[in-house]
């Protein structure tokens, strides 16, 4: 509404949108590619991937209705692979914002970086726990409550899960830390992941570690709980299988 000369509707055509995002970026430009995560980031694979990572252009995709936030629309509108897909991208840098704010923030940091972006939104309004003061940088999670029992690791729509759930277990008398990894995603999905969170919690002497929500970040969705100090010393491999 404010810049209508600077907005195009690709219609129902999203491989060709990213496309047309591309050839922008090469006149200078930096467009902002936005759809549902399904078609961003499954339909569209192939143009992201060839046209856009290929030649590492400066083009950010703003992927809405992720994981299974979108649950009404069924399950073919549930892309919980979106993140799978794109770090497989070399040169991709992949966020998934928690809340307002810092989403707010996350876009202006992607506009302000070279290169691709590939930036996760949800569907419903989700709690708000950033003041306006938050400071947002790529590539940092952040401690969200401190703790020495149990560290929740969680990203996206799932950190005000996280939060809820620490509160729940204050009240059993678990000091849980609660640990957003929300600024940047490329090491904080699939196997890596674990054994990333696994060695953050031993290094700050936690016993145990639950990661969140790491492929859906939609609700009550966990890799599992893991024994840190042991689950830190497993290959990715080896981590996917231990209980």
């Amino acid at each position: 509404k404010a810049f209508p000369e600077r907005h195009f509707d690709c219609g129902i055509a999203e491989a060709n949108m990213i496309n047309v995002a591309a050839g922008l970026s090469t006149m200078g430009l930096v467009p902002f590619a936005a759809t549902f995560a399904m078609f961003a980031a499954g339909r569209a694979y192939e143009q992201v991937r060839n046209t856009i990572g290929y030649p590492h252009l400066n083009v950010k995709i703003g992927a809405t209705h992720g994981g299974i936030s979108v649950g009404e629309d069924g399950a073919s509108h549930q892309c919980c692979e979106d993140f799978a897909l794109m770090r497989t991208i070399p040169g991709m840098t992949v966020m998934c914002p928690a809340d307002d704010v810092e989403a707010r923030q996350m876009v202006k940091a992607a506009y302000e970086m070279e290169g691709p972006v590939y930036m996760r939104f949800g569907r419903a309004a989700t709690p708000v726990f950033h003041s306006e003061d938050y400071h947002f940088e790529i590539g940092r999670g952040e401690v969200l409550r401190e703790g020495t029992d149990i560290a929740i690791i969680a990203t996206g729509i799932m950190v005000p899960e996280a939060i809820e759930s620490g509160k729940i277990l204050a009240e059993a008398g678990i000091i849980t830390l609660i640990g957003g990894l929300i600024g940047i995603v490329l090491g904080a999905l699939g196997a890596r992941a674990v054994c990333g969170a696994m060695g953050f919690a031993a290094q700050i002497n936690v016993s145990t570690v639950i990661v969140a929500a790491a492929f859906s970040s939609g609700v009550g969705i966990f890799f599992g709980i893991y024994p840190a100090k042991k689950a830190a010393k497993l290959s990715p491999i080896e981590a996917l299988r231990h209980e």
